[in-house]
């Protein structure tokens, strides 16, 4: 059990059988009447978010999120198939869950999956990942005004915003969580 007064960033908590984890947290005590914890906090299934005040004694249940590296290895049209790589077990995903993380790995790649009660319930792709560009328009050669950028699709299918002097079979390197290029792969 944890209380509310134990709470910090990042901490999960179950509320009303649900996963919860904590965003921003204010410990309150005001010069009249009891203290309170003002709570900023994210449903993890569902993503939705709320802002609440406890009672710093109340207790909630620990939520325990498992989270494993495995390896994407296909998608078969409707599910995504991870393995972990210490048992070798497969996990079918399906696309509503990858949606976001499949823009970014390629088969055979690995990934962060996030379990509550043994259930999958978001994949990660790894912070930085270096692709294949496989389409966009040639630069122009001349046209150097700062910050001009083009449309560039990757091998995994992602567009993605590049400098104009990238081209077509280069390796870049993105940043997943904004989806920004950083850079040419080394």
């Amino acid at each position: 059990m944890i209380y509310a007064s134990d709470f910090r960033k990042g901490i999960t908590f179950e509320m009303n059988g649900e996963p919860h984890v904590v965003l921003d947290f204010q410990h309150v005590k005001p010069g009249k009447g009891a203290a309170f914890v003002r709570t900023k906090y994210r449903n993890i299934l569902t993503g939705a978010t709320r802002e609440e005040a406890f009672n710093p004694n109340d207790k909630f249940p620990k939520a325990h999120i498992e989270t494993k590296q495995m390896q994407y290895l296909y998608n078969d049209g409707e599910l995504y198939y991870f393995m972990d790589t210490d048992t070798y077990d497969q996990v079918p995903l399906t696309a509503e869950l990858v949606e976001e993380a499949v823009k970014y790995i390629r088969e055979n790649d690995m990934a962060t999956v996030k379990f509550y009660k043994d259930n999958a319930f978001d994949v990660e792709p790894p912070n930085f990942v270096d692709l294949e560009v496989i389409e966009t328009e040639p630069g122009v050669k001349g046209d150097t005004a700062t910050n001009v950028t083009k449309a560039a699709t990757v091998e995994t299918g992602a567009v993605i915003q590049v400098p104009i002097f990238i081209n077509e079979g280069e390796k870049i390197q993105i940043d997943t969580r904004s989806g920004e290029y950083l850079g040419r792969s080394k």
